[in-house]
């Protein structure tokens, strides 16, 4: 009996993974066509913000800041922050747009965000593999000093962004207004990433404040990972698992409500 359940939960899981990747091809296609170099511009178009910005900081506040690279410093916060801007404005009126693939049984409205989320997710950790090793070759980014800590804070920051995609996208689609919120709550969170800061650099009360956003928890965590003993970090691991499970679950809910509502043609 239990070899029949697992020979089961195997061949579903097989299943499920064809679907997705089937869905992560035809969103490329359809996002990018078959030419010049398709995907990667997913990792291309980070790298290109992270690389100006960070050029901008380099002249406009000099080499260093807090004793960090600052090349490096923002390159480290605008690769994460992009990933999430994507993620969330990729989740707005994702069932609308391939409801009609709903005809086919295998395929449910969560996979059309787990296969935007998966694509996203893709290019932005090659963006920061490819960012440090030609910076680390410039000299202008550490050695990591833990590489199991800089992972986990990049798990993290990535596991609540596909929670609140689960969230958004629904959301999206019940309500026109939070279509138009979603792209306006993308920069209002900008200041509440941990994009310019360090949290040891605020007010003890500032920092208390600050340390209730799961984004700064995974961010202060990817550059503790990076530098190590140069830095001084404040994270809580259990805030954003906490955030993403409580957001994900209220996710699914409204997916589940939203699914009764659509039309399969």
């Amino acid at each position: 009996m239990i070899s029949n359940s697992f020979s089961r939960l195997r061949k579903s899981w097989g299943l499920q993974t064809r679907v997705i990747h089937a869905l992560m091809i035809r969103e490329l296609i359809t996002r990018f066509g078959r030419e010049n170099i398709g995907f990667l511009w997913i990792m291309a178009e980070p790298l290109l913000f992270a690389g100006l910005v960070g050029l901008v900081w380099h002249f406009a506040k000099g080499p260093t800041d807090h004793g960090m690279n600052i090349i490096a410093f923002v390159a480290t916060g605008y690769i994460p922050i992009t990933l999430f801007r994507h993620c969330l404005g990729r989740s707005v009126a994702a069932f609308t747009a391939n409801q009609s693939l709903l005809y086919h049984r295998q395929i449910k409205v969560v996979d059309f965000i787990l296969a935007r989320f998966i694509i996203e997710f893709l290019g932005g950790m090659m963006a920061y593999l490819f960012m440090a090793v030609v910076l680390i070759a410039f000299d202008q980014f550490p050695i990591p000093s833990d590489i199991g800590l800089l992972i986990a804070g990049w798990l993290l920051y990535t596991m609540f962004c596909f929670a609140l995609c689960l969230l958004m996208a629904p959301l999206s689609e019940m309500s026109e207004a939070m279509e138009k919120f979603i792209p306006v709550a993308t920069y209002v969170m900008i200041p509440f990433s941990g994009l310019f800061f360090m949290v040891s650099w605020l007010t003890p009360s500032a920092r208390e404040f600050m340390l209730f956003s799961p984004f700064v928890n995974g961010m202060e965590m990817m550059r503790k990972g990076i530098w190590g003993e140069q830095v001084t970090a404040y994270y809580d691991v259990w805030n954003p698992i906490i955030c993403s499970v409580l957001c994900g679950m209220v996710g699914l809910i409204l997916c589940r409500r939203v699914r009764r509502k659509l039309n399969v043609e």
